[in-house]
């Protein structure tokens, strides 16, 4: 049943985006994104995204797209099903270029499924079908941010995931205009790491101020800063999730011991597809909670961490929203439903996502 990879080709990927996304480390304008194609060598195509984000990782197009082409020559002739053999591989050649691993292991994977005529999500368990994601409000002047929590809550979702990490007083003022236009809307914070302890245990307190206690607050202070994350987590009495901290299965033993949060943040953007995937199993193991992210994907990118997702299961979070901040939309296959729903029930083969234009 296996099949050897014939041909791997790289590409661009760039989608203007309908307002700038911003977060604590910069704004961000458009998709500058890589795209892998894999063809095996029965004809079976498979397609693969990298999305890096400078302002969160570092990474860019052009160093995804060296990464990316390097690797056509380690990929080409491996058995695309053995990928127990060629992910440690791709990732010693790779070892800090998560976004061009991500590309061509979900590529390898797309194909390989679409070959055996099984959906992604089911190689990782098939757990579940479906999820709901949240929708973010960026770093934004408030009555910006009230105009999108009132969208969001027309497009019947429910959550709203507010960036902070600037200024405090800013932030508060945000995140209450949001709220008051969409009242009852469940609330997470997202600081991205901008903060120290002291300024997130300040945002928390004026917000209860007002009545708002939210959910979860996401990677309040800088990756390494454990103790500050485990200060906020227990002086701010708030369920705290690492993103950042978390870019590695290492990386989240360390956050274990240092008993530094209560979820972990899986991005396959930050760690590859088969990185995401170890990750996800070493913090359940360490008795976390799960939630699935990303960066500023396309729907293939975003649909692939969406079978991830689904496949493993127990993911109590989903924050797989980019797509709807796109000005356009390159791909064909799995859209995101009223509600924030990603029905991947339908999905017969692979991702189910594929570029315009092809099958």
């Amino acid at each position: 049943m296996n099949a050897r990879v014939r041909l791997l080709q790289v590409s661009r990927l760039d989608v203007p985006m309908k307002e700038p996304f911003g977060i604590a480390g910069g704004a961000q304008t458009a998709a500058a994104n890589v795209m892998v194609r894999a063809v095996l060598s029965d004809g079976t195509e498979g397609w693969g995204e990298g999305a890096p984000m400078p302002a969160f990782n570092g990474e860019t197009q052009a160093g995804t797209l060296s990464a990316a082409r390097r690797a056509v020559g380690a990929m080409r002739g491996v058995q695309a099903g053995a990928w127990e053999a060629w992910g440690p591989r791709l990732r010693a050649a790779l070892p800090r270029r998560a976004c061009a691993r991500a590309a061509v292991e979900t590529a390898l994977l797309d194909a390989w499924t679409r070959r055996l005529g099984i959906p992604l999500r089911v190689l990782f368990g098939g757990a579940e079908d479906r999820l709901v994601t949240d929708i973010t409000i960026p770093i934004v002047p408030p009555e910006k941010a009230a105009s999108a929590a009132r969208g969001i809550r027309a497009f019947g979702v429910h959550t709203l995931k507010i960036k902070v990490g600037k200024r405090v007083e800013d932030d508060a003022t945000r995140v209450l205009s949001a709220l008051a236009a969409a009242p009852r809307s469940k609330l997470m914070l997202d600081a991205n790491a901008g903060y120290s302890a002291s300024d997130a245990l300040r945002l928390l307190r004026l917000l209860r101020a007002e009545g708002v206690e939210p959910e979860l607050f996401e990677q309040p202070t800088a990756a390494a800063d454990l103790a500050g994350l485990r200060r906020v987590r227990r002086a701010g009495r708030v369920r705290v999730a690492a993103d950042e901290s978390a870019d590695s299965s290492a990386a989240i033993g360390r956050l274990a011991a240092a008993g530094a949060c209560d979820v972990v943040n899986i991005k396959v953007m930050k760690l590859g597809l088969l990185g995401a995937w170890d990750a996800a199993r070493a913090a359940r193991a360490a008795g976390f909670s799960l939630m699935i992210g990303g960066l500023v994907e396309t729907r293939l990118g975003m649909t692939a961490a969406a079978h991830l997702a689904c496949g493993l299961g127990a993911f109590e979070f989903a924050d797989l929203d980019t797509p709807l901040f796109l000005a356009r939309d390159p791909m064909r296959g799995v859209p995101i439903r009223r509600g924030g729903v990603y029905d991947l029930s339908p999905v017969k083969a692979g991702i189910g996502v594929s570029p315009r234009g092809r099958r």
